[in-house]
């Protein structure tokens, strides 16, 4: 399998995991909905789900949307650029991402998963442990490395051609 055929498929598998979290977020909060107004019983762990959700969404959203090189950016010294310094320019930021990915997103992800896990820290309404709900920052900081070192590579296959 080719590095451009496993991103494909990495992309397909995000997409589609974010799809499902997004309905089941859905259907989570029109049923809190329908609980409190319907039949005046508001269901207790809804907002909690939905908290987690979220950072669950936000997360993956985030590395997804880096892999599709859509990230938030402010482009101007890019446009201006042409050539071999606007690639070394974009491998600069790529790197940039890559390093903030690592020591932010996986080496403090998986510090502060550590701590939750060793402390046994769960919801207070769901009882999970919130190591599982924070276990998405590095798992999202690898997707986001990933998918860093796949633009690299692929500005020196532009920069060489």
């Amino acid at each position: 399998m080719t590095n451009q055929n496993f991103k494909i498929k990495l992309d397909k598998l995000v997409a589609a995991s974010l799809i499902i979290l997004m309905a089941l977020m859905v259907i989570n909060v029109t049923w809190q909905v329908m609980s409190r107004y319907i039949f005046q019983n508001p269901s207790s762990f809804t907002d909690e789900l939905s908290r987690y959700m979220l950072i669950w969404l936000g997360m993956l959203g985030a590395a997804y949307v880096a892999g599709q090189d859509q990230h938030l950016a402010i482009d101007i010294l890019p446009r201006k650029l042409s050539g071999i310094p606007k690639m070394r320019l974009l491998i600069l930021i790529n790197a940039l991402v890559l390093f903030f990915a690592l020591a932010v997103m996986v080496l403090g992800g998986s510090n502060l998963v550590y701590i939750t896990y060793t402390l046994q820290q769960k919801s207070a309404t769901l009882q999970v442990p919130l190591a599982i709900v924070y276990a998405i920052i590095p798992i999202s900081g690898l997707l986001v490395i990933y998918y860093q070192i796949f633009s690299i590579q692929n500005h020196f296959k532009t920069q060489k051609a």
